[in-house]
């Protein structure tokens, strides 16, 4: 299974910075999320170079990544072809449980 066929996300930049949330479509896939999708299988997924930190949301069904380097320069400074931080959710959300 897919992490985006029992979650959805939501993200956005600043500099250099991604934030990237995980948010589970219903709470019974809740602890499945909080136990499988942690800062290690997010850094493997973008490289040594970016520092991830997790924050759980209970509350809200909810992760929380800050991802610092993970942009290259941000959105301005960027030769990426996508710097949006928005377009790294869907590399997480292809995430196999």
């Amino acid at each position: 299974m897919k992490l985006h066929e029992i979650a959805h996300g939501r993200a956005g930049d600043k500099g250099t910075t991604s934030n990237i949330s995980v948010i589970a479509y219903r709470p019974e896939d809740w602890p499945r999320i909080e136990a499988e999708v942690t800062a290690e299988r997010i850094a493997a997924i973008f490289g040594p170079d970016v520092q991830v930190d997790r924050y759980v949301l209970p509350q809200l069904f909810a992760l929380n990544f800050v991802l610092k380097n993970a942009l290259k320069g941000g959105v301005t400074r960027s030769v990426a072809l996508d710097a949006h931080g928005k377009g790294l959710v869907y590399a997480v959300l292809d995430m196999r449980l």
